[in-house]
């Protein structure tokens, strides 16, 4: 007895096959209308506000292998070359390039994107991206970033390269945490690398110094300088210390600017003591919130 036809099998088939059929006809027909078009003009699109690499420079790259693009054939152009060398721009993250039916090329660049400006103990001076990657200095357009400054021994070899040394490390992890908070962005101007290898914080409002110390608890140490903020110095003022110190677990120790009368007759002709500052322990931290 004779199977069934499976006419429903039959007519996908068939329909996979047309549709195989027109791809591969409109791929030929659009290979052979590249053979005959030319470049007509090229757009470029550059991401974010801020230019780090001008439209002069980014013209150059493009004609850096065969010359003015306007006027040649398509299919004859090398986009991936032409890809590659934009990506080799230390400015550039990512680079795409592809050609319209039109005659047009497009040109989509993304740009690297600093966080921290640092100068290291070497006076070198470079740049921290988003990905925590150094990058050079722009000769073109200085944005205005949180500064880094000190002891700091990573060196830079004018390449984009990766982070080497911890501390390194920890000042890219510091300058993300401050870069993503809008208060501490607008208020927390330049870290500080002491002897110690401490992270100290200068801020924009105030003539105190916060001693960062290490990013251990980093998350922990901001919400506690929060609390002293909104609590503590409305109360006191913000000229009564010249360090707030959130280096220790689960206290702030504060360090006054000046010493008032009563400090100097108890402690004449004796060195600084601890009256001088004042310690507030985890349960202070705790009342505050």
């Amino acid at each position: 007895m004779l199977k069934r036809i499976n006419w429903k099998a039959i007519l996908l088939g068939f329909t996979w096959l047309i549709s195989l059929s027109s791809l591969v006809m409109l791929m030929s027909f659009i290979e052979g209308k590249k053979q005959k078009n030319t470049c007509k003009r090229v757009k470029i699109t550059l991401s974010g506000d801020q230019k780090y690499i001008e439209q002069s420079e980014i013209n150059q790259l493009l004609t850096k292998n065969k010359g003015p693009l306007i006027g040649k054939i398509l299919n004859t152009l090398p986009i991936h070359t032409i890809k590659n060398t934009l990506k080799a721009n230390p400015f550039v993250e990512q680079a795409k390039v592809y050609t319209d039916m039109d005659g047009t090329i497009r040109v989509e660049l993304k740009q690297r994107e600093p966080i921290l400006r640092v100068i290291n103990i070497f006076n070198q001076d470079f740049y921290i991206d988003r990905n925590g990657l150094k990058m050079p200095i722009s000769t073109v357009y200085t944005p205005y970033l949180l500064v880094a400054n000190g002891y700091i021994m990573e060196s830079f070899s004018g390449k984009v390269d990766t982070l080497r040394t911890q501390l390194a490390k920890d000042l890219f992890s510091t300058a993300s945490f401050i870069e993503k908070d809008p208060l501490w962005k607008q208020q927390i101007e330049q870290i500080y690398v002491n002897t110690y290898s401490e992270l100290e914080l200068v801020p924009r409002v105030g003539d105190h110094k916060i001693i960062l110390g290490t990013t251990d608890s980093l998350e922990t140490k901001f919400n506690h300088l929060l609390l002293f903020y909104k609590k503590a110095l409305p109360k006191v003022g913000w000229s009564t210390y010249k360090t707030i110190n959130l280096k220790y677990a689960g206290q702030i120790v504060c360090e006054k600017a000046t010493i008032d009368s009563s400090d100097i007759k108890n402690n004449i002709a004796s060195p600084l003591t601890l009256s001088q500052s004042k310690s507030i322990s985890r349960d202070t931290v705790n009342k505050l919130k």
